[in-house]
């Protein structure tokens, strides 16, 4: 399984490492990674779905090969959805695709699949552990109000949203993290052994911290009413250490066209059950062919 890389210059001047996989004349469907992840993470789904797809990845900026941006602002959500507008422009032109996003990558295409300018090119979207961050404030607010057992759970579980925005505590940590460690939390997480590694962890760990600082404190306060262009569907981790699946029964407010599947594993289910993920993002994705 081979993949042509290319790159492709963003609005701003950074560069991104691109990726095609599979036959052009298939349907598209791009795929974004989220932290502290690159493109490599999607390997494993992407042998599941060669055949049925002409696949697209890349490393989002701060990630991989990718370029690093200087500022924390460059890491706001309006530039990460001109980045995959870039993308999608350089190597697909006018085709319409397919979405699927994990974690971060998940947040930030949020941002694409509520643009109207998507519209008419993006034909469905695969949500995995990453809610829109205005439909999770409004949900948080709610939760406050009406349920604060739930609100305090989800605050748990994002403990280490707070810790990533002290400007030299998570940079140190990152510095000194290995491969070998990396594997060993997945392996914790998701009860699996030999699970593909980031050999780039310590780096798209580091940079990828500024996806949090520009983005977390500036939409859970002024969050914006964002409804989605095209169908949507939540594929929900049932055991999410980071996520709580509770965050997706805000997502049917937004979306005209929702659909929501359960998955009994972790995080990184994209790692630890590739083909029953592949599985769904293909049948929801054909769905609208």
């Amino acid at each position: 399984m081979q993949a042509i890389t290319q790159w492709v210059a963003t609005q701003d001047q950074q560069r991104l490492n691109v990726k095609l996989w599979g036959d052009p004349e298939k349907p598209a469907l791009v795929l974004v990674h989220g932290y502290p992840d690159n493109q490599e993470v999607w390997e494993p789904i992407i042998q599941q779905l060669i055949d049925d797809f002409y696949i697209v990845t890349y490393d989002v900026r701060g990630a991989g090969q990718s370029s690093l941006p200087r500022c924390i602002k460059d890491y706001r959500l309006e530039q990460l959805s001109l980045d995959l507008e870039s993308v999608v422009q350089a190597v697909l032109k006018d085709k319409v695709f397919h979405l699927a996003a994990h974690d971060w990558g998940s947040i930030q295409s949020w941002e694409s699949v509520t643009e109207a300018k998507f519209r008419d090119q993006l034909l469905s979207y695969s949500t995995i552990s990453g809610p829109c961050l205005d439909h999770a404030a409004f949900w948080m607010r709610n939760q406050f109000k009406q349920n604060k057992s739930r609100f305090f759970k989800q605050l748990t579980k994002s403990w280490y949203i707070a810790a990533f925005q002290l400007p030299w505590l998570a940079p140190t940590v990152w510095r000194f993290f290995k491969p070998d460690q990396w594997s060993k939390v997945l392996e914790q997480l998701e009860h699996k052994k030999n699970l593909p590694s980031n050999t780039n962890i310590a780096s798209d760990g580091k940079h990828g911290i500024g996806l949090y600082r520009a983005n977390f404190i500036p939409r859970l306060t002024q969050p914006r009413q964002r409804f989605a262009v095209c169908p949507v569907q939540a594929i929900v981790l049932k055991r999410d250490n980071f996520v709580s699946p509770e965050l997706i029964d805000e997502m049917p407010k937004w979306v005209e066209d929702f659909h929501r599947v359960e998955v009994d594993a972790n995080h990184w289910a994209i790692l630890s059950q590739p083909e029953l993920i592949a599985t769904y993002i293909r049948n929801f994705a054909l769905q609208y062919e």
